[in-house]
């Protein structure tokens, strides 16, 4: 027959120890009163919430912890980019709280750059300075140089996490569709029709050479497709905001993997 289990609460973990068996005469004299065992002390869970989700594998601000991470550490990234025509400093955390901090010069990128931290939960520094008084063209490129150069650095050996990332985001009429992979092997396919020639001061045509940019040194495979959309604004927020999305999903930890990287090959490398 079967013991009753006790449980040890301790924190580590959750474990079953066997205690005394039921009497040997349970079940066999249906005209006696049998006394069945006290429950095991303990065995009614009140485990602070704490403790509950470092069993869980989950950090302090409920996103999954890192496999093997006791100390809450966070996957940050910070470069420093300085050329003849910009000067810039980005830094981010994959693990943060949606914080954003930029200012590139470039209002329309920064309320781009707003998106990436507010639907990607990731907190974002970027301070630029650059000759926008010729046009926005190096600066948007050498953020998303920098950018991308501080996920590369955050990623590290790229163990544990989801590595795929897919979502479609709606805004009024417009709705983009974003698909990557953290493989390390820069590509970029880009399907957006954008009407206008400018939005604000934006030139337009600087989305796409932004994400060219960024995966060129996060090693990254990104798909962008619109499938809607007549507004620019619309369509480049669309885009934004599913690119923050897919990321966010990308780089979260598959806590089933273990701390494993997530090949075939058993390496995801960006060269």
């Amino acid at each position: 027959m079967t013991t009753p289990q006790s449980v040890s609460t301790s924190p580590a973990r959750i474990s079953y120890t066997p205690t005394s068996p039921f009497p040997r005469s349970l079940g066999r004299d249906c005209g006696r009163v049998l006394a069945f065992p006290a429950r095991p002390r303990g065995f009614s869970l009140r485990l602070r919430s704490s403790t509950v989700m470092a069993a869980a594998g989950v950090g302090g601000s409920g996103s999954p912890a890192a496999p093997g991470d006791s100390t809450g550490s966070s996957r940050i990234g910070e470069v420093k980019r300085v050329t003849k025509e910009t000067n810039v400093h980005v830094k981010i955390n994959l693990d943060g709280t949606g914080v954003a901090n930029c200012s590139t010069g470039i209002p329309f990128l920064d309320h781009m750059l707003d998106q990436l931290a507010s639907h990607g939960l990731f907190d974002v520094y970027v301070k630029a300075t650059g000759d926008t008084h010729i046009d926005d063209h190096h600066s948007n490129e050498d953020i998303a140089l920098a950018i991308g150069t501080a996920l590369l650095q955050s990623l590290g050996d790229r163990k544990g996490f989801n590595r795929f990332g897919h979502f479609t985001a709606p805004l009024d009429e417009a709705a983009v569709e974003v698909i990557l992979d953290l493989s390390g092997r820069p590509h970029l396919s880009c399907g957006l029709d954008i009407p206008t020639q400018r939005v604000g001061t934006y030139d337009t045509q600087l989305v796409e050479h932004f994400f060219q940019s960024l995966v060129n040194t996060s090693g990254m495979t990104l798909h962008i497709r619109q499938l809607a959309g007549k507004n620019s604004h619309h369509i480049i927020e669309a885009c934004f905001k599913a690119f923050a999305r897919a990321l966010r999903q990308a780089t979260e930890y598959d806590l089933r993997r273990h701390g494993t990287v997530p090949s075939s090959k058993g390496v995801l490398s960006r060269s």
